[in-house]
């Protein structure tokens, strides 16, 4: 048998690492280790302890000391390697591999078998450049790590200067003076804002109490790399977003890492892809992207549920059916206030009689008797102009009932935040989506799509070629080289993290060395 380095001295007495309260394995006799293979593992411990930097926790691996390697070296390496391999487990395959109703985190784990990473760690004269090596495998990772050191120090510098609240001011606004904000809202910038922290070293303001254009200018900038409207108003959503805690960007940019390794790849079939928290729909297509919009989704209170699907067909003219919930809590104040224009709008309201669904009057119901939490009727809204789901619907069959649609209030795509919906996913561009859902379906052309829905008649057409859609929620994103969070609308990534720092059994038969 060939001599191995220094790490794999103990391989038999480190197949595994032990089950939780399995009795210790007998401790083996210590075999010579030369100088060099004494420093590499050295070296390894040393890496092992930034797993920080990798969004892991150097405390799950049972590191060893280094008091331990002075005193016995060679129970110091068997220690060292399991450590090493568990750690270039969760490296390669993410250390949380699946979570509940969480579909859209698909890991290929048999694309990057530990197998022979764990014997190249093994018989490498510098195990840590392996684990440098698999840390930096997702793609984004360099990125996102320096992201994540960056939010670190500022964690570590005591966060992000405060800006106090706002009470009885509904924003700031360019050219206000106010003493204590103005004042807070410079400090929080040039905290991490360069260009305003060396325009501000060049000259100071010239009233320093006054919200002036080069405050303005540095909000802006703020509010586009938060996905806000940069129109320089210190509202309700920016005000919030300059207090956001800086340890939330820790978590988001750990989770980020983590859910990036061994993620299966889409592969070439054209797809939709809508992320959630982003609010943005694209078609991609062989790897690019080929449209983009603006989408809404689900309010907080109601979210669009992550899944994978396909878009089978594509409804003309749909009528509504509206689920229990939107009538009792959307549509009974608005029927309360004006029955008549709710049927104008084209709702209608049925009941039961003798078994029979029935249509009623809604001008002769008495609204203000129908309490919530017995919701007595079905509605429906008849296709049309004012119909919630506009013109088209695009189905894609689940057991949420959830779809994309037209809508008629095209005024809240302007908006930066668009969490508007009960779930479903509204398109600013539907008619474009239309021909990408079309393409390969014979028979339709523009001609033929305008001729179905001037006739205002419900028309169900199945597409040649169903697409796959994904809804996910990924707050972390990459672009010009720099990592972009947005918030954790439906406290996805919290759930995420909190599975990140969870106590686990160790994973044996990936543990185990060739």
């Amino acid at each position: 048998m060939r001599s191995l380095p220094a790490l794999a001295l103990l391989a038999a007495a480190a197949l595994v690492v032990p089950a939780a309260h399995a009795s210790p394995p007998e401790r083996p006799a210590a075999p010579a280790i030369g100088v060099q293979g004494a420093e590499a593992l050295q070296r390894l411990a040393q890496r092992l302890q930034r797993l920080a930097e990798d969004g892991l926790e150097p405390r799950d691996y049972g590191i060893p000391s280094e008091g331990l390697a002075r005193s016995e070296p060679a129970v110091f390496a068997a220690a060292l390697r399991q450590a090493a391999v568990a750690a270039l487990a969760d490296l390669l395959h993410g250390r949380v591999r699946e979570l509940p109703n969480r579909p859209d985190l698909r890991r290929d784990t048999a694309a990057l078998p530990l197998g022979p990473w764990a014997a190249e760690l093994a018989a490498a004269a510098e195990p840590a450049a392996v684990i440098d090596r698999a840390a930096l495998l997702p793609p984004g990772a360099a990125v996102l790590k320096r992201a994540l050191a960056a939010a670190r120090a500022r964690v570590a510098a005591g966060g992000w200067p405060p800006v106090p609240p706002m009470p009885g001011i509904e924003a700031l606004e360019p050219g206000m003076a106010d003493a204590e904000r103005v004042l807070a809202l410079r400090a929080r910038l040039a905290a991490g804002d360069p260009a305003l922290a060396l325009a501000l070293a060049a000259a100071p303001p010239e009233d320093p109490l006054v919200y002036d254009p080069a405050l303005v200018a540095a909000v802006q900038r703020f509010q586009a790399a938060e996905g806000l409207e940069p129109d320089g108003r210190i509202g309700r959503m920016t005000f919030a977003a300059l207090n956001r805690p800086a340890e939330v960007a820790v978590r988001q940019l750990r989770v980020a890492l983590d859910m990036r390794r061994a993620a299966a790849p889409p592969g070439a079939e054209r797809r939709i892809e809508v992320n959630i928290p982003y609010q943005r729909l694209q078609v991609v297509e062989a790897g690019r992207v080929t449209l983009e919009m603006a989408v809404i989704v689900g309010k907080p209170a109601r979210p669009t549920p992550v899944m994978r699907v396909r878009l089978t067909s594509v409804m003309f003219n749909p009528p509504w059916g509206v689920p229990e919930r939107n009538a009792r809590e959307d549509l009974l104040p608005k029927f309360r206030a004006n029955p008549r224009a709710m049927m104008e709008k084209g709702f209608r309201v049925y009941g039961f009689a003798d078994g029979q669904r029935v249509e009623l009057d809604p001008a002769a119901i008495d609204w203000r008797a129908v309490q919530k939490d017995r919701f007595p009727y079905l509605i429906r809204q008849d296709a049309g102009e004012a119909n919630a789901l506009g013109r088209i619907k695009f189905v894609i069959p689940n057991g949420e009932d959830i779809f994309m649609h037209d809508t008629p209030d095209r005024g809240l795509f302007r908006r930066a935040e668009r969490a508007f919906s009960s779930g479903c996913i509204r398109l600013e561009r539907p008619m474009e989506l239309l021909g990408v859902a079309l393409q390969g379906t014979p028979g339709w052309d523009q001609a033929r799509i305008e001729q179905v829905l001037a006739s205002r008649q419900t028309a169900v057409m199945p597409v040649g070629r169903p697409i796959p859609v994904r809804l996910h929620y990924t707050t972390a994103t990459i672009e010009g080289g720099e990592a972009r969070l947005r918030p954790d609308l439906y406290g996805l990534d919290e759930a995420y993290a909190r599975a990140l720092d969870a106590p686990r059994l160790p994973r044996l038969a990936e543990l185990r060395t060739p």
